[in-house]
């Protein structure tokens, strides 16, 4: 943990294995540090003890994992995902596969706790709703793709990234190793805003608490392995402002 305020660091928890997730849990109770590994463990810190509150293993490393209390959705090597309901955070809720054919990159929680959105390296994303009754709104659709030799036969497929949702809107942004970022809206499946392409993959995304700014890092993903990693590629983060009209619900006709 950073302090700002002194410019000092503490360690506040350990794994086995490298750790892949960092959420904080605002819970009723008080708030919890939760971390995930690739050593198939999801670990509960209360920040002044050095030995996590609970834990909970995972049927295999986790690659993702988004809190948007009180749900908790965890994905995991072999396209496994593991839902777990915050008020019993010892047990999985729900144990599915990914819709998506291929490895998940990425998961988001919807604003209202009601479902998530899932992202993976075949450049498709599926939005997911957690209660049984709500499966016939699921959907996945393909993204972070580009056209090869000026022919739409022919199309470069790019690794969705990062997924993070409007708080106020409940609208979403996707980003991936093609250096884009789109707005989407789920309820009515439209793309509300294209930016213009980075010079180099964008690796994560966040709006403001009050959703008025969008940042975004452009750096190497290794999506490409060690020869993709050109000196051409910048490292940096950049802050765009947020214009009501491009992530705002379109009103229905």
């Amino acid at each position: 943990m950073f302090d700002l305020n002194t410019g000092t660091s503490q360690q506040v928890g350990a794994h086995e294995a490298a750790v892949r997730c960092i959420r904080w849990v605002e819970a009723p109770t008080g708030g919890v540090l939760a971390t995930a590994s690739w050593d198939k463990t999801v670990k509960y810190w209360d920040l002044r003890s050095p030995n996590p509150v609970a834990s909970l293993t995972m049927a295999e490393r986790v690659y993702t994992m988004d809190v948007q209390y009180p749900l908790m959705v965890v994905g995991n090597a072999e396209r496994s995902i593991q839902i777990i309901n915050l008020n019993n955070p010892t047990t999985i809720f729900k144990s599915i596969t990914s819709p998506l054919k291929w490895q998940t990159r990425v998961i988001a929680c919807f604003p209202n706790a009601s479902g998530f959105a899932v992202g993976s390296v075949e450049g498709r994303v599926a939005i997911q709703y957690v209660e049984e009754k709500e499966s016939s709104s699921n959907f996945s659709f393909k993204c972070h793709r580009q056209d090869q030799n000026g022919s739409k036969d022919q199309q470069g497929v790019y690794a969705v990234n990062a997924i993070t949702f409007h708080q106020g809107y409940g609208t979403f942004s996707t980003a991936g190793s093609d250096g884009t970022i789109n707005f989407w809206d789920k309820d009515s499946k439209t793309r509300l805003k294209t930016f213009p392409r980075c010079p180099g993959p964008i690796t994560a995304t966040a709006f403001s608490k009050t959703g008025s700014i969008f940042a975004y890092a452009i750096s190497y993903d290794w999506s490409k392995g060690y020869t993709g990693k050109l000196p051409s590629v910048p490292t940096k983060v950049m802050l765009h402002a947020v214009k009501d009209e491009d992530i705002k619900k379109k009103a229905k006709r």
